[in-house]
């Protein structure tokens, strides 16, 4: 028999059975197809030293007329903008404390770094960030060491505590009467959370001290970003709009735009609830969508309605006949999931239908079309365009509109829809790499609470493939050189009544001092402070209180990588493989004594000395049967490298599938067409 080519089918196919699907891919993991052949994704590398502090789930980036290109980054906690691998916090300040209400308010106890804050009406809740200024030393705890950014524990509305740097001397009140504190805007939560208990619900629902009996669900907190001009436009989901003024430079915080004087004009009619913001770029209007009404006394919040600034004036909201504000409603729906920009209009989602909103340079400014009233969106960023078409997420199926609203066919519907957390579903994010003609999606599995898996669709050759990587937020821009990613470090780590944190094990990202700890148990504020053996990794660590916490999950700040730069998962070995489907050499009545395979690799791009891979050759007899490790069936491994000529191996059985997987550093591989030589031998 003469040898055989094995040629399979590009993309991976999870929507049917493995012998069905002869002649295709069935698992993958870190792997695309480059001309219907497969090969390991790109590496990614850390971007900066710094952390970012929270879970991030939008990053915007933009050039300024003074070529500044910056990145904004929105998280769970606080609003940044990055430039030059330097990170600046521009959270917004919610209130500002100074004399008489700040004056001697810090109380110390000797030998602790507990410090007792007291603000009449301060407004804060666990974890938000304050910042003092203007205080004197108390209690042996010096000014420099006050003067500074905290986390802040919540006691009453009265006061709450902050933990220090080093330990009082002695107790004692005081600190001055120049004391500024300056509350940023309180903090939101990673992922959906709900509760019961006492304090959830509406006030006087049940009897004196009794818990809630259903649960309170919090969302997430989501940041949409835009510029205007040179300037960055930002808002909270069914928050108030935020807007930052570079000519003020990256010293200075984003503000209400409510209390922004733009171009010499007072603001005028800002909304003060939005669900999102986007800037028309092609006729500079600022637009909010799912938002407060024009002219209403008490703030009445309408999830279909769309509002509009003036032309080039984002302050100004009053509808006039001599400006070009306005409104306009959708008609259909109950609430405004997102809305995004294509070339020539702006799509616009309720969890129902589709709508084009187009500006239309008449009176009426804009005007709003339904294009469909069958579709869903799974969540706020699952919707992404690429040359002027719209993909996008929905409850159960993927979608494509370009010019129609059509279902994306996908051969992994099942594999993604039937093992979602739909709970988390807001989490959702997607991206392009169009350096690879890819759209990717990254979305929480059934047993998991975060992002934890993607799934791609490769619009130029139109196959998909699918894999796991934790990623909050995803931005290619062709304003820098790499697609950049955000994931959120997690680890596991304990505490045995000290300031010493011992990690056994790292899921994602690395530590460093100044990570914020958080986790079950863990005390709000913890901080590490110092490097023990661990260096990023496993190991131990310094933190800034001793507290006694078993062995749990924990997380830190977020890093940013560059995808498609390096070979590697950061610093460690990627590991990649991708798994065929069972196939018969002859019919499937009939055994195939395999006698040997000649491999076909390219390991074009790879640094390592000698780069491998380890194939799999995986026989059996009937498609319910487990692959063996004995027997005549049993499964094959060997490793294959540049020199590898052919390899030599005695299998019988009626079907055969293949594996390649790599675990090793700086390893770049692309498979060809392997062939096989093999003969029939008997049937049974």
């Amino acid at each position: 028999m003469p040898l055989q080519k094995l040629q399979f089918k590009p993309g991976l196919n999870r929507d049917q059975t493995n012998y069905t699907n002869e002649g295709g891919w069935n698992e993958c993991d870190k792997i695309r197809f480059r001309s219907g052949y497969p090969q390991k994704i790109g590496g990614w590398l850390r971007y900066g030293l710094f952390t970012v502090v929270g879970v991030c789930r939008q990053v915007f980036n933009w050039v300024t007329t003074a070529a500044d290109n910056y990145l904004a980054l929105g998280t769970s906690k606080k609003l940044y903008i990055e430039a030059g691998q330097t990170l600046y916090d521009i959270t917004p300040i919610r209130a500002t404390f100074v004399s008489p209400a700040t004056n001697g308010c810090f109380t110390t106890v000797s030998g602790s770094k507990t410090v007792t804050v007291t603000i009449s009406g301060h407004g804060a809740q666990d974890e938000d960030f304050v910042t003092f200024s203007g205080a004197v030393a108390v209690g042996g705890i010096t000014a420099a060491n006050l003067n500074t950014e905290f986390i802040v524990t919540r006691i009453n509305s009265t006061s709450f505590t902050i933990t220090a740097a080093t330990a009082a001397t002695s107790s004692a009140s005081g600190g001055g009467s120049a004391i500024t504190a300056a509350f940023q805007i309180s903090v939101g939560f990673d992922g959906l959370t709900y509760g019961y208990g006492w304090g959830a619900g509406a006030w006087n629902s049940l009897s004196w001290g009794a818990g809630a009996t259903t649960p309170v669900f919090f969302a997430q907190r989501d940041w949409f970003l835009s510029n205007f001009d040179n300037d960055l436009v930002a808002n909270i989901r069914k928050g108030p709009i935020y807007y930052w003024v570079d000519a003020n430079g990256t010293a200075t915080r984003a503000a209400l735009l409510s209390a922004t004087t733009i171009n010499g004009i007072a603001p005028a009619d800002v909304p003060d609830e939005v669900t999102q913001i986007l800037v028309s770029q092609n006729d500079k209007h600022l637009l909010a969508f799912g938002c407060t009404p024009f002219g209403s006394v008490a703030p009445t919040f309408d999830p279909l309605l769309i509002r509009f600034a003036t032309q080039d004036q984002p302050n100004v909201w009053t509808p006039l006949v001599t400006n070009s504000a306005g409104f306009l409603r959708v008609s259909r729906g109950s609430a405004i999931v997102c809305a995004i920009a294509t070339r020539q209009e702006i799509l616009v989602y309720t969890e129902g239908t589709l709508n084009s909103l187009q500006f239309l340079g008449t009176t009426d400014v804009f005007g709003l079309q339904e294009l469909s009233d069958s579709i869903s969106i799974l969540s706020p960023r699952a919707v992404v365009t690429v040359n002027n078409t719209a993909y996008w997420m929905g409850h159960d199926k993927f979608y494509a509109y370009s010019g129609r609203v059509e279902t994306l066919p996908c051969t992994l519907r099942n594999h993604v829809f039937q093992n979602l957390n739909y709970e988390q579903a807001d989490q959702i994010v997607s991206g392009t790499n169009e350096g690879w003609n890819e759209i990717w999606w990254f979305y929480p599995t059934a047993d998991s609470n975060i992002n934890n898996a993607y799934v791609i669709y490769n619009h130029l050759e139109k196959i998909w493939y699918y894999g796991t990587m934790d990623r909050t937020a995803w931005s290619d821009s062709s304003l820098r050189e790499y697609p950049q990613a955000l994931a959120q470090t997690s680890f596991t780590g304990s505490f045995n009544n000290s300031t010493t944190l011992n990690v056994t094990a790292i899921s994602t990202g690395s530590l460093q001092v100044g990570s914020i700890i958080t986790g079950t148990g863990v005390a709000t504020g913890t901080i590490i402070t110092a490097l023990g053996t661990g260096t990023g990794g496993i190991g131990t660590y310094t933190v800034n209180i001793s507290q006694l916490v078993v062995q749990t999950t924990m997380t830190a700040d977020s890093i940013i990588y560059n995808h498609e730069q390096g070979l590697n998962d950061d610093i460690t070995a990627m590991e990649s493989y991708i798994a065929s489907s069972d196939f018969d050499l002859v019919d499937g009545d009939q055994f195939i004594l395999t006698k040997r395979i000649i491999p076909d690799f390219n390991f074009e791009g790879s640094t390592a000395a000698l780069p491998e891979v380890t194939m799999y050759i995986k026989p059996r007899n009937f498609p319910g049967n487990a692959y063996s490790n004995t027997d005549s069936e049993a499964v094959i491994q060997t490793s294959v490298n540049v020199y590898t000529e052919q390899i030599f191996m005695r299998a019988r059985a009626r079907q055969i599938a293949i594996q390649i997987e790599s675990t090793d550093l700086n390893v770049q591989w692309q498979l060809g067409s392997q062939r096989l030589d093999g003969r029939p031998d008997g049937r049974r």
